[in-house]
C-alpha cells in the first residue's frame, strides 16, 4: 500500500475475493485503495506496490466492513454521511460502486454485516448491519440501500465508547465489546452479551468480566470460541457453548 503519500496510524483492510480493500483514519484524501493480491504471487524481491484501483468517494475513512454474500462493502467513520455506513458495491472489484450512505444515527466506529438467518423470521434473508456507534448500538436493515430501515437502537450501563461488536454463530446473541469501560469505571475486561432473539427488542443477556482490568479492542466469533483482542492482555479464547445458561 502507497498510503496515497499521507501516514496513519488507524487503518483497516478487509478481504473479498482476491482483493484487499483498504482505507485509512484522519490522513486526507487516501480513499478506498484496492489491490489484487495475485500480484503477490510472483514477487521473489521486495517491491513497492501501488493500488489498482482508488475509490475517491470517499477520503478518511476508520473502517470498513465487507458483506461477502452481498458483495457489498460498508465503509464507517467516513468524511461523509456523518461518519455513518458507506454503501459501495463491490461485485465488480475494479469498478467499484457508491450505492449511498446512511447519516440519521451520526458516527459508526465498527459494524457487522450479515445476511441473516437467525432466530427472529421476520427478518430472515435481509441484511442486517449492527453499528457500533460510540454511545448506542443501532440495528438497521441495509436490504434496500436506498430505504435503510431502523429496526432498533440501545445502550448499557456503564458507557465508555461502543466499540465493536459480533454476533454468535447462531445469530441469536451479540457480543459488545466498550472501548474505555475499564479505564472509566475502574472493572476488569468486560464483554456485554445481548439477546437478539427478537432484533425489534435487544435485551442485556448477562455482562462477563475478564481477569484483568486491560482494555479489550475487538472480538470476533468462530466455531464457539470468542476470539477476544485486548490491549494489554493479549488475545483470549473463551468458549461460549453455555452461553444460554448464563
Amino acid at each position: 500500500d502507497s498510503q496515497n503519500g499521507n501516514t496513519s496510524y488507524w487503518r483497516d483492510v478487509k478481504i473479498y475475493d482476491n482483493y484487499a480493500f483498504i482505507v485509512a483514519d484522519n490522513v486526507g484524501d487516501h480513499g478506498m485503495q484496492i489491490f489484487d493480491l495475485t500480484r503477490l504471487r510472483d514477487i521473489t524481491s521486495p517491491e513497492t506496490l501501488s493500488p489498482n484501483v482508488v475509490y475517491n468517494d470517499v477520503t478518511s475513512c476508520h473502517n470498513i466492513v465487507i458483506n461477502e454474500a452481498s458483495a457489498v462493502a460498508y465503509l464507517v467513520g467516513c468524511n461523509n454521511y456523518s461518519g455513518g455506513p458507506h454503501f459501495v458495491d463491490i461485485s465488480d472489484p475494479l469498478n467499484p460502486t457508491s450505492l449511498g450512505g446512511y447519516s440519521l444515527d451520526g458516527y459508526t466506529h465498527d459494524a457487522q454485516v450479515i445476511t441473516y438467518n437467525g432466530p427472529d423470521t421476520a427478518y430472515t434473508g435481509k441484511e442486517i448491519l449492527v453499528g457500533s456507534n460510540e454511545n448506542k448500538v443501532v440495528i438497521l436493515d441495509v436490504t434496500d440501500k436506498s430505504t435503510i430501515i431502523k429496526i432498533a437502537e440501545f445502550d448499557y450501563p456503564q458507557i465508555g465508547y461502543t466499540h465493536q461488536g459480533w454476533f454468535t454463530d447462531d445469530q441469536r446473541y451479540f457480543l459488545l465489546g466498550d472501548e474505555t469501560d475499564e479505564q472509566n469505571y475502574g472493572i476488569n475486561t468486560r464483554t456485554l452479551v445481548f439477546d437478539f432473539q427478537d432484533l425489534d427488542n435487544p435485551e442485556l443477556h448477562f455482562e462477563y468480566e475478564g481477569p484483568t482490568a486491560a482494555t479489550d479492542h475487538n472480538g470476533y466469533v468462530k466455531d464457539g470460541i470468542y476470539y477476544l483482542a485486548n490491549s494489554t492482555a493479549g488475545v483470549r479464547m473463551i468458549g461460549i457453548n453455555g452461553i444460554d445458561s448464563q
